[in-house]
């Protein structure tokens, strides 16, 4: 005779809880004694302080495990410890890229963002463009830049699938803050498509029309994974309410997610601020009444600005024009770039916070992507920004942005040992920060060109 033993489902649920308990408690007891962190000490002629901008002499960063220790000059190091000495090299914080697009990387030849936009979504599943951004971001972490914050335009969710990944270690790149797809007007930000292939937009951005349409996509971008908001306030006519932009950031701020704000001109720029967002991408019109809101909101501005000789590699050699017509645009690419560094030069005057993004997604040739991001410091020296002032931009004002400036930006005792170093000296030129030699993310070796080990 068999006898049919029936639990309710908690009662089942019940039994397996205990069950794993008993599990994890024998795991526990009969797990070996767990081995002392792994500590480092890395020393250098010269560290820099980014908080006060002093120099510390005869650096010392003293690692245990994934953090820092203890930093400063002349520190003993404890026997047994791994010396990473760097000589006469100048050793800074990881640097931080607060606008990314590592599924993105389209090529100059093929034209501008629309004809790449409609091959990318078209061609490239939402797979092979996170296995593009395992590769793009592996070039982002040898330059030194060991933090992103991924903006949109990664199929369905591409990037939390590639923040994962390089989480739980199974590729190497930069620790990812993502948004997943943009929140945006209708169309997003493609430009005009058939009807009947409208539903490809849905790669890329979600349409909100309406409050309740705003209410409801963050939650959803909430449950797909996000860390941070992403929303195109206006792309051409096609532009977000100040009603709509209220409720993003309202629902956003009630689950503590930070808001991202795309912006080209000043009245959406002024929507955006007024709605209360974190953060003013781009922003290449703005007036001074609106940045006068966003230094008082501590609204920060992340230009996405790049150097001349960049523009001109991307968007003028590609096209095979005479020289008459190659003058020309190249005229009217430094009028608009001149307005775009005089807009960052009124924000840095106002007081506006600023952080380091380069928005770098096309194919930059002879570079990285790593290391073409990094061109847009020499666009932040152009509009007169100091050294320390465009370090910092990629340092602790990023990390703060971002909302991890106790763990990260800095070099100081309990923070994630994120470094890179430098042979000469960043405060006198910033172009030195695209030259790393050593990077280092949370303790853990990435790329040594002149650390001697001992």
């Amino acid at each position: 005779m068999k006898i049919k033993i029936r639990l309710p489902i908690c009662g089942m649920l019940a039994l397996f809880s205990a069950l794993l308990c008993a599990v994890q408690l024998f795991a526990q007891t009969a797990a070996p004694t767990a081995q002392a962190p792994k500590r480092i000490a890395v020393r250098a002629a010269r560290m820099l302080d980014v908080k006060s901008g002093n120099v510390i002499t005869d650096g010392v960063v003293l690692i245990e495990g994934t953090r820092i220790k203890e930093m400063g000059s002349k520190l003993a190091i404890p026997a047994g410890a791994e010396v990473i000495d760097l000589g006469n090299a100048t050793i800074l914080p990881g640097l931080i890229d607060s606008h990314t697009h590592l599924l993105m990387n389209y090529d100059p030849a093929v034209g501008s963002d629309e004809p790449n936009m409609i091959l990318t979504v078209t061609r490239m599943s939402t797979a092979s463009r996170a296995l593009l951004g395992a590769k793009l971001g592996r070039e982002y972490l040898e330059a030194g830049v060991t933090t992103v914050r991924d903006l949109g335009n990664s199929g369905v969710n591409g990037d939390v699938a590639l923040r994962d990944a390089i989480s739980a270690g199974w590729v190497v790149g930069p620790r990812m803050i993502v948004s997943t797809r943009a929140l945006a007007a209708s169309g997003g930000q493609f430009g005009r498509v058939q009807i009947e292939m409208q539903k490809i937009i849905e790669q890329e951005y979600v349409v909100i029309n309406g409050v309740e349409d705003a209410r409801r996509a963050v939650r959803q971008a909430i449950y797909d994974g996000a860390n941070c908001i992403k929303v195109i306030v206006n792309t051409d006519l096609r532009i977000l309410t100040l009603e709509e932009m209220k409720v993003i950031v309202e629902e956003a701020h009630r689950v503590r997610r930070k808001v991202a704000a795309h912006v080209s001109d000043d009245m959406s720029a002024r929507i955006a601020a007024e709605a209360g967002v974190d953060s003013i991408e781009h922003g290449y019109v703005i007036s001074d009444e609106v940045l006068k809101i966003m230094a008082e909101k501590k609204i920060y501005l992340v230009p996405t600005d790049g150097p001349i000789e960049t523009y001109v590699e991307l968007f003028i050699k590609p096209r095979n024009l005479t020289p008459e017509q190659y003058k020309q645009h190249e005229s009217g690419l430094k009028n608009a770039i001149s307005a775009t560094r005089d807009r960052l030069r009124r924000a840095v005057k106002a007081g506006v916070p600023i952080a380091a993004g380069s928005d770098m997604y096309y194919q930059l040739a002879g570079k990285t992507r790593g290391q073409a991001s990094l061109t847009m410091f020499r666009a932040y020296s152009e509009a007169g920004m100091t050294p320390l002032e465009i370090i910092r931009s990629a340092t602790i004002n990023a990390a703060t942005l971002l909302g991890a400036d106790s763990v990260l930006g800095s070099i100081e005792a309990n923070k994630l040992a994120d470094l890179v170093a430098v042979e000469g000296d960043p405060l006198k030129d910033e172009t030195e920060l695209e030259r790393v030699r050593i990077v280092m993310k949370a303790g853990k070796g990435v790329k040594n060109e002149t650390g001697k080990r001992q």
